[in-house]
């Protein structure tokens, strides 16, 4: 009996955080690897202990939305996670460092810690996970994309160099061609002087000797 095809089944999603700079940022993916990659973190941030996995209710709904997307708050605030976050309010004005307080719990935030945590039913879960690939694969575009637009630059600038050296070496190859003839004529001119000079010596040593007897 022949086997049914196996079907890949989608990676279940789940919500991670962490706080990078100024901002609390929240990602939807399927491994802690996959956040780290959307995060574009250079080092493991969960080893580090400043990344977590997280069941806050309204911060999975906001995640689930958008799989895959980085959703931002103000670092230390209660809001909600957006993809597009204005800085903290409460930086240090000039350069001078504020005491941290600990910031007084909001009613919203008493009442969210108090509710319990929103299951995600598992259309939506595959909703999620479909969407979260999508975003996947569009990153993936975008960087094969700036892949090969960096291939045809370096290509470019291979070129311009290839160019460039090779009219550098066939302007050394006529320079030398040239110098080698100069140097041939030099050396053809001293052979001249050294034979007028020594045909002068002869010439004049006889002169000087008739010279002499006519004045005795």
């Amino acid at each position: 009996m022949p086997r049914e095809p196996k079907i890949k089944a989608k990676r279940k999603l789940k919500t991670y955080q962490t706080s990078l700079g100024f901002y609390d940022q929240a990602v939807a993916a399927p491994s802690m690897k996959a956040a780290l990659e959307a995060w574009g973190a250079s080092s493991n941030l969960f080893h580090q202990g400043v990344a977590k996995e997280t069941d806050d209710p309204d911060i999975v709904a906001a995640t689930m939305a958008s799989p895959g997307v980085v959703l931002r708050r103000p670092v230390g605030s209660n809001g909600p996670f957006t993809e597009s976050a204005e800085l903290p309010t409460d930086l240090a004005d000039e350069g001078k460092a504020k005491p941290k307080r600990k910031p007084k719990p909001s009613k919203r935030a008493e009442k969210t810690a108090k509710k319990p945590s929103r299951k995600i039913d598992d259309r939506q879960a595959r909703q999620a996970a479909a969407a979260f690939e999508r975003e996947e694969r569009r990153r993936e575009a975008e960087r094969r994309k700036e892949e090969a637009t960096r291939a045809k630059e370096r290509a470019q600038r291979e070129k311009a160099v290839a160019i460039a050296q090779a009219t550098l070496d066939k302007a050394k190859r006529e320079h030398e061609a040239r110098a080698e003839e100069i140097e041939a004529e030099r050396t053809a001119i001293d052979e001249r002087a050294e034979a007028e000079q020594s045909r002068w010596d002869k010439q004049r040593r006889k002169l000087e000797e008739a010279l002499r007897r006519a004045r005795e």
